[in-house]
């Protein structure tokens, strides 16, 4: 039997145990450490420092996924036996596959801003800009993509910078997303691109405003923890008849010893497109976030609702001059009449 331990002993014991209490830690780290630079390490060498104050928040609104989904269904199903059945060509069906094509371009933007963050559906009311103003703090975001499907036709994005402004509105056009093109080009997800712009947008202010404001939400953060650190892949953004046209390439470097490329040697390098393709046609740009004052106003800007209600005006048109043609023709043959024909009752007798 071993000796049993002094009172005594058990208490230094406790004693020491005590002193050796593990340090309180906070958000900005250990209570008991003194207080470091920002951006430096134990070892005097600085550290890249990350701010992520550039986050987006992309969300859309309620028409732009499926509505009415049971009700394009059941037609969609009705217009197929109807068209087995009469021999109709069942291709010129438009409707669904313009929100599907709407839906998917969303998803590509979202999966080439790795900064991003996807929220959920929005009413598209006029009192939308105070909710994705507050979804935009929950989120701890501070620019917002706004997809917007009016009439299941027109599809619109707003740029804003939460919550102060500015915004944008465009009117979304020529859209092909990355399925439908199926390029060659693929770049790594994640990745950080380079980011080019025309001539064009140093012109004016408000493209200058526009290219401020792609450059903060489309150019990725540095340091960001879900972007790899490095470029393979450039958005190049253009300006084209007052339209800002976006295109995706990937950067292709032959990687054979016997083709690699030098050190700043862009002889070799080429540009594969990636997709998606889109054109934004600039409405109006206001200065607070989802309203306030215009600061600057499209003159050039046709709204879909003018141009479909000319085209109805011209298929009018064709009705009328249908009618007056036959007008005219009664009239020609009443103040032309033509003569007796000599043998026309010949074969009556």
């Amino acid at each position: 039997m071993g000796k049993k331990r002094k009172h005594a002993e058990r208490t230094e014991e406790k004693e020491e145990k005590a002193e050796e209490q593990r340090p309180q830690r906070t958000l900005l780290g250990w209570k008991d450490k003194k207080p470091k630079e920002e951006g430096e390490a134990g070892n005097g060498h600085r550290l890249p420092v990350f701010r992520n104050r550039e986050k987006v928040l992309v969300t859309c609104s309620r028409r732009i996924v499926f509505r009415y989904f049971f009700f394009y269904f059941y037609f969609f199903l009705f217009f197929f036996w109807f068209s087995r059945r009469e021999g109709v060509n069942c291709s010129q069906f438009p409707s669904i596959e313009l929100i599907c094509r709407y839906r998917h371009l969303m998803l590509n933007v979202v999966s080439l801003l790795p900064h991003c963050k996807k929220d959920n559906k929005v009413e598209s009311k006029e009192s939308k800009g105070a909710t994705l103003n507050e979804l935009v703090e929950l989120r701890n975001c501070s620019y917002c993509l706004f997809f917007e499907c009016r009439k299941q036709k027109d599809f619109y994005l707003w740029m804003a910078k939460c919550p102060d402004g500015p915004s944008v509105k465009f009117l979304v056009n020529a859209v092909h997303t990355m399925e439908e093109l199926k390029l060659t080009g693929n770049h790594l997800k994640g990745s950080r691109p380079i980011l080019t712009f025309s001539e064009n947008f140093d012109a004016k202010p408000h493209w200058q405003l526009l290219k401020e404001m792609i450059t903060q939400i489309f150019a990725t953060p540095k340091d960001h923890k879900k972007a790899k650190p490095f470029h393979d892949h450039v958005f190049a953004f253009s300006i084209v008849d007052d339209h800002i046209w976006f295109r995706n390439y990937q950067i292709s470097v032959p990687h054979s010893d016997v083709d690699k490329v030098a050190h700043g040697g862009l002889d070799k390098m080429t540009l594969v497109e990636v997709g998606p393709r889109f054109c934004l046609n600039p409405i109006r740009i206001f200065s607070g976030s989802f309203g306030g004052q215009t600061l600057y106003q499209n003159p050039y800007y046709v709204s879909p609702n003018q141009i479909r209600a000319l085209e109805k005006r011209k298929k009018g048109g064709k009705y009328a001059m249908k009618i007056k043609a036959k007008s005219k023709r009664k009239i020609h043959q009443m103040s032309n009449p033509l003569e007796r024909d000599e043998f026309a009752d010949l074969w009556k007798e």
